[in-house]
């Protein structure tokens, strides 16, 4: 009989390990793996893993199973010290460079079919000719039409090393043709900034969605940009950014404080303390600022609020950010798989830390603690956010702030509940939006984003249509039924123009820039 219960072997696995891990961190990388030292521990270990190898009654997979345990042990530190397996080394590394070598499309698999949603702007797939709507039906030999592919396996078809081709055949709807083409991959830019435009004649607007390494420079060029264009105040939106890389969110900062001025500091376990001051190179340093922050505003977004908002810089603008003050680095265990461990914590300049709770034996109460904020009312209501006082701190002009937990803003605004409706339609508009663009696409491109964001569906006629494919669905509420047509024009305007159509609608009745507009009206 097979014994389907492995948690005794893996909790073992993560004490010994435990051993194997210390001597990484003590300053012995290279030993890791290595079990030929005389030492008594490293003797035990590898008697452990011949035992098991050779007598364990069933069939064991020791890698899956040393995998398993440097993972639970992980989870025994802290939310973020975790574990990448050498097989998610490369997307967890295209995420944080923010580029990848392929071919450039942002594709969605619709009646079994790689259909390309958008050629990604300056890829090899626009050079090669690739247009919104094609259908991939094979790369090179292989056939990718007609089959149950999954789309996050789509890539290994697609990606490849720089400069080599794959041979394609295309099919596009609009002229009914079937054709092969060869495009040569090549660097992909996975974009940091989602749109940059002018709200009004002087006051610009960011939408910053990572601190990857191509960050800084995405968003130097959009505010140099949005300078020339005449604006005088910013509002960096912040919403959704999980974080990314520190010494990107210090660079984004410069830009903003004087020379010499604290931004952050670190301490480790040796109490060892880094401080990084801004230089002379700030090119925003006099103009008026808007951070706009949410629940999801975690680590490097949280650095860029705290910094500011220490310095009495600007305004931060939205609900209380996610809460994360932890540090990692990535360490090499030599087998092309790495541990992303915490090695400090950091401080806003007046001192704050602002790490969230977490349990040191699971952290599963951790990631829910979002739900906590829903049923607290704290994302209705501010007086419902509770601070501690012993964790006051004061900014040089008086304002107080709190640690203890993400950043509270300086002027609170509620979720808006007004156009929420459920998940489930999400994906349904999508598609909806998809198939409705690629049925009229000739029509289509004839409108300007301005005309569309104006002019589409006043007679409600697409929404309608849209509204007639929910099967075994009761009729949409007043309320619901105008979230459902807000949603529904962006999509297709996401699918039309990309993020900037989405945005741009989306920002129409957004509460957070309103009441940006609103405090830029007071002054």
């Amino acid at each position: 009989m097979k014994n389907k219960n492995n948690f005794p072997i893996f909790f073992s696995f993560a004490i010994v390990f435990g051993i194997i891990i210390g001597n990484f961190l003590n300053g012995n990388p290279t030993d890791i793996f290595s079990l030929t030292k005389k030492s008594s521990q490293e003797k035990k270990i590898k008697r452990l893993i011949n035992f098991i190898e050779k007598e364990y009654v069933d069939t064991i997979n020791t890698d899956e199973l040393l995998d398993g345990a440097i993972t639970q042990m992980l989870g025994r530190l802290d939310p973020h010290s975790v574990y990448i397996p050498k097989e998610n080394l490369q997307e967890d590394r295209e995420r944080l460079q923010g580029n990848f070598v392929g071919i450039g499309v942002q594709f969605s698999m619709i009646n079994d079919s790689i259909t390309v949603i958008q050629p990604i702007k300056g890829g090899p797939s626009i050079l090669a000719g690739i247009k919104a709507g094609d259908r991939i039906l094979m790369a090179d030999k292989d056939t990718l039409f007609g089959k149950k592919i999954f789309s996050n396996k789509v890539p290994n078809y697609l990606k490849g090393k720089p400069g080599t081709r794959v041979a394609l055949q295309v099919y596009r709807k609009s002229t009914d043709s079937l054709f092969n083409l060869a495009v040569t991959r090549g660097k992909v830019n996975i974009k940091s900034v989602d749109l940059a435009y002018m709200l009004n004649d002087r006051l610009g607007y960011i939408k910053l969605n990572r601190f990857a390494e191509n960050a800084f420079t995405e968003f130097k060029s959009s505010l140099d940009n949005l300078l020339a264009a005449g604006m005088t105040n910013l509002v960096l939106d912040l919403r959704g950014n999980g974080g990314g890389f520190i010494h990107i969110a210090e660079r984004i900062i410069d830009e903003f404080l004087e020379e010499d001025t604290l931004i952050v500091f670190t301490t480790n376990n040796k109490n060892e303390t880094e401080e990084y001051f801004a230089t002379a190179q700030g090119d925003f340093e006099k103009g008026g600022l808007y951070v706009l922050i949410d629940e999801n505003s975690a680590s490097a977004s949280e650095i860029v609020a705290g910094a500011l908002q220490d310095n009495d810089k600007g305004t931060i603008i939205g609900r209380r950010s996610f809460g994360k003050g932890l540090v990692q680095e990535d360490m090499d265990l030599g087998d092309g798989s790495f541990v992303r461990l915490t090695i400090s914590r950091y401080y806003t300049p007046t001192g704050r830390s602002i790490q969230k709770t977490y349990a040191k034996k699971g952290n599963k109460n951790y990631y829910r603690e979002s739900q906590e904020r829903i049923s607290s009312g704290e994302l209705l209501n501010k007086d419902s956010i509770k601070v501690v006082d012993s964790l006051k701190f004061i900014t040089p002009k008086g304002k107080v702030v709190y640690g203890g937990g993400g950043i509270i803003p300086d002027v609170f605004v509620p979720i808006d509940t007004t156009s929420y409706f459920s998940n489930s339609y999400f994906n349904s508009i999508n598609d909806f939006a998809f198939k409705y663009v690629d049925s009229n696409r000739k029509s289509l491109e004839k409108w300007t984003i301005d005309d569309f964001i104006k002019d589409f569906d006043k007679s409600e006629t697409v929404l309608n249509q849209y509204l007639s494919t929910l099967k075994n669905s009761t009729a949409p509420s007043f309320k619901i039924k105008q979230g459902l047509k807000k949603y529904l024009k962006a999509a297709i305007a996401n699918t039309l123009f990309g993020d900037v159509g989405f945005y741009r609608i989306i920002h129409l009745d957004d509460k957070m820039l309103q009441k940006v507009i609103e405090i830029e009206n007071s002054n």
